[in-house]
């Protein structure tokens, strides 16, 4: 978990497809809220937590 976690993780544990869980991680990723760091073959995603504060001030003042 140093890494971070994989779609193939996120998938198992929602239940979803693996297709699904990377599409949603790599918009995340792409929004800022995720980190994503390649090992090898796969990509491993952790949560931004200064970025995910940010957003969550944003929704606080109302945009």
């Amino acid at each position: 978990m140093a890494d971070g976690v994989s779609a193939d993780a996120v998938a198992a544990k929602l239940g979803v497809r693996r297709a699904v869980a990377h599409t949603h991680l790599t918009l995340l990723a792409d929004l800022g809220m995720l980190r994503a760091k390649r090992v090898r073959r796969r990509t491993y995603y952790r949560r931004d937590e200064v970025r995910i504060a940010e957003v969550a001030r944003m929704f606080e003042k109302g945009w």
